[in-house]
């Protein structure tokens, strides 16, 4: 993976990617649109950036430090009746020339359930884009999650790697005309 950190050795790893018929920065743009998520991606259906005392940004901007409120759905699905999981995370890293964004679940304590996700956009030779997204979890709750949502969750990010490359190349052709 391009701008993306290596796997951990411990733990487990749930990675997605995507060859998508855009430039880097209309993907890039694609992705850091968190109000339109609901449009386009079945994963993670609503994604609101807070601060730190859960009150509403303005701006929906990532930025380093703050939090992310996000609703999704494991399995994925566009149904607004699906059943829906909410979580928070706190974005540790933007890099917006490199395409590179992160977050961190650090909701319980780590030595039950901690999270790390990353995701970076680059350009390949032919002039496309890359998507490519790993989440590393860790803990004592990582062998029952496997368990009881793991193929749902590879549905879930590959969802969100489709929707991404679905979006992003109807906003290419939009543009081209």
């Amino acid at each position: 993976m391009a701008h993306l950190p290596p796997s951990a050795d411990s733990g487990w790893a749930m990675k997605a990617s995507q060859t998508i018929d855009a430039p880097v920065e209309i993907v890039w743009k694609v992705l850091l649109d968190f109000p339109s998520y609901a449009e386009w991606n079945p994963f993670v259906r609503k994604q609101v950036v807070t601060d730190k005392a859960n009150n509403v940004l303005d701006n929906q901007t990532a930025v380093e430090g703050a939090m992310l409120n996000m609703t999704t759905n494991i399995p994925p699905s566009m149904s607004p009746s699906a059943s829906a999981r909410e979580t928070r995370v706190t974005i540790s890293h933007v890099d917006h020339d490199k395409h590179t964004v992160s977050w961190v679940f650090d909701s319980m304590p780590s030595f039950l359930l901690r999270s790390v996700r990353w995701q970076s956009v680059t350009a390949t030779e032919d002039g496309k884009s890359r998507y490519e997204s790993i989440e590393v979890f860790s803990g004592s709750l990582v062998s029952i999650m496997k368990i009881f949502i793991g193929s749902d969750l590879k549905k879930a990010f590959d969802g969100m790697a489709e929707g991404l490359k679905k979006r992003s190349e109807q906003r290419q052709a939009a543009q081209a005309q």
